[in-house]
């Protein structure tokens, strides 16, 4: 059995001595998204000298999350301690973007951080 596009190796990346599968470029990007909207969170707060929640924080917690759900979902390593720790903050996330949404509209006013 051969295996599949998405779980074979990048022919490309050979070189650098890594086995890196089209599912597993999406699994870490999702999860240096999902790290990486800390970052974002940190320089707004900085930014207001508060505690400041940013919508690209919620866009980057769902985006990231999905994608490394789908990861442990479709890729061969089908593991689902990974899809438990990434389903419930792939809703968590949705669920919030969705009350920043209704609370402040599609365009909120870059003041009413």
């Amino acid at each position: 059995m051969t295996p599949d596009f998405m779980n074979a190796a990048i022919p490309w990346l050979e070189w650098t001595g890594l086995h890196m599968s089209p599912w597993k470029l999406i699994g870490l990007t999702g999860a240096l998204m999902f790290g990486g909207r800390w970052v974002v969170q940190f320089v707004a707060s900085r930014k207001h000298r508060k505690p400041v929640i940013p919508r690209l924080f919620w866009y980057m917690s769902l985006v990231g999350s999905v994608m490394t759900l789908s990861y442990f979902v479709f890729s061969q390593k089908q593991d689902s301690v990974g899809v438990i720790q990434n389903l419930f903050p792939a809703f968590t996330a949705a669920y919030s973007l969705y009350l920043d949404i209704r609370h402040r509209g599609w365009r909120r006013d870059k003041a009413s951080h």
